[in-house]
């Protein structure tokens, strides 16, 4: 082909007016452009075919495997009528607490060093000078909360993650500085490696195509016994194809959150879904089954699948526990108010109507009499006030005269982060 079409170009530059010199010139410039675009159209080929067998893929297991049994039994987690004692505004402070515990854990596979303890000191301080560790924190709060106020029935498209990454690298330096992105959002334009997988992420002339495939994949009608298949294929598959300059990490856990979001994992009061507490826990585990599936095999995406899908079963039957309030109760939040009284950060009578609103989740005024005797109605008001004024009561509507007890945004936080871990529902330690 290549000799067909040299030899058109010098035909025609010979038929040129005799006077021109450059006739040789303009056919050795014209062989060379020629040769040059086939050159980049055979490798782009070569590329393409060799990317072909690596298209995505849904596993089907057999009907008696570790795999299919798991997806029965979370299915039957999926379905399950969730019920319990503790009351929505109790609940929602547990999930805002352990989305900030996801994302102190998704920074910290990336490499973030910070401690529970340092970011939620930050959290309580409000200070606005903040290191780049702890706004990469807040970034990946940020993106969690972006997805919880998504409507209902979300579809998950390129916009959406472009809009995750944006948010997750936002005011970061980019790297070797920081942990940022020179193109928040904008797929990569240039090839890269990731330190330590033998993985070699697909020539970026590729991540487009790959990311439509992988959006159309998440998307696509199958039957519900396959969205959790779908969510651990997908985490993998962003990895592997590593669309983004840098924050691919942490842009897939949020992103797999929202997977689960929208597949029915979650509620809106009363459900907590942490996947990032699946990854974590053992960052070498991890990475060691995502490079089993990197090798392409069904054998290797089995037991990613697997791995993934175990993890969410036990961190969902473990968080469940907290809809028992006599066990949050007991084990969690009075301990914590007792921590506080120890500290003497709060006073006796705050103490007695703190532990008052923790028995009931739900206080009015008329409830303290017996606890303050002596006290007048005005006086019981203004203790109320000033517990408002101090963040550790909140009216359960604008004005009104109902009142729950406050803990995921003052001092109480770090005594439920720390009893939460005693009873081991922590992803990370200390």
């Amino acid at each position: 082909m290549l000799i067909i079409i040299a030899s058109t170009v010098k035909c025609l530059a010979n038929k040129l007016t005799v006077k021109h010199h450059n006739v040789n010139n303009l056919y050795r410039y014209y062989c060379k452009y020629i040769l040059l675009y086939l050159q980049v159209t055979h490798k782009i080929c070569t590329i393409m075919l060799k990317n072909k067998s690596e298209r995505v893929v849904l596993i089907k297991p057999k009907f008696d495997s570790e795999l299919t049994d798991l997806i029965l039994e979370l299915e039957a987690l999926r379905i399950r009528s969730i019920s319990g004692s503790t009351l929505p505004f109790i609940f929602f402070q547990l999930k805002h607490i352990f989305h900030l515990l996801e994302s102190i854990g998704s920074a910290r596979i990336e490499g973030n060093n910070t401690t529970i303890a340092e970011y939620v000191d930050s959290k309580i301080s409000a200070t606005s000078i903040k290191s780049e560790n702890i706004r990469e924190i807040e970034n990946m709060e940020d993106a969690l909360e972006y997805i919880d106020e998504l409507p209902k029935g979300f579809i998950v498209d390129r916009r959406l993650i472009s809009e995750l990454h944006t948010i997750i690298v936002k005011g970061l330096k980019s790297p070797p500085k920081g942990e940022g992105d020179k193109s928040p959002g904008v797929y990569r334009t240039e090839n890269v490696t990731i330190n330590g997988s033998k993985h070699t992420p697909p020539e970026y002339l590729l991540v487009n195509d790959f990311m439509e495939e992988l959006v159309a994949f998440i998307n696509q009608d199958n039957h519900p016994k396959y969205d959790l298949i779908t969510a651990a294929t997908a985490h993998h598959r962003f990895c592997w194809i590593h669309p983004f300059g840098n924050g691919n990490g942490r842009t897939v856990r949020a992103l797999t959150y929202a997977i689960l979001v929208r597949y029915g994992f979650t509620t809106d009061v009363k459900r907590i879904i942490n996947p990032t507490a699946i990854f974590c826990i053992d960052r070498n585990q991890y990475y060691h089954n995502l490079t089993k599936a990197d090798l392409g095999t069904e054998e290797g995406m089995i037991e990613w699948i697997t791995y993934v899908l175990s993890g969410f079963k036990n961190e969902i039957e473990k968080i469940d526990k907290l809809l028992d309030y006599e066990f949050l109760k007991n084990d969690v939040l009075i301990p914590a108010i007792k921590l506080s009284k120890k500290d003497e950060l709060i006073s006796e009578i705050e103490y007695k109507i703190l532990i008052r609103a923790t028995e009931k989740q739900l206080i009015q005024a008329n409830d303290l009499h017996d606890i303050l005797s002596g006290n007048s109605s005005s006086e019981i008001s203004r203790r109320i006030r000033k517990l408002k004024e101090r963040g550790l009561l909140q009216s359960l509507e604008d004005r009104g005269r109902k009142y729950y007890i406050e803990f995921g945004s003052n001092f109480l936080l770090r005594g439920v982060i720390e009893f939460l871990g005693k009873k081991g529902f922590l992803p990370l330690a200390e």
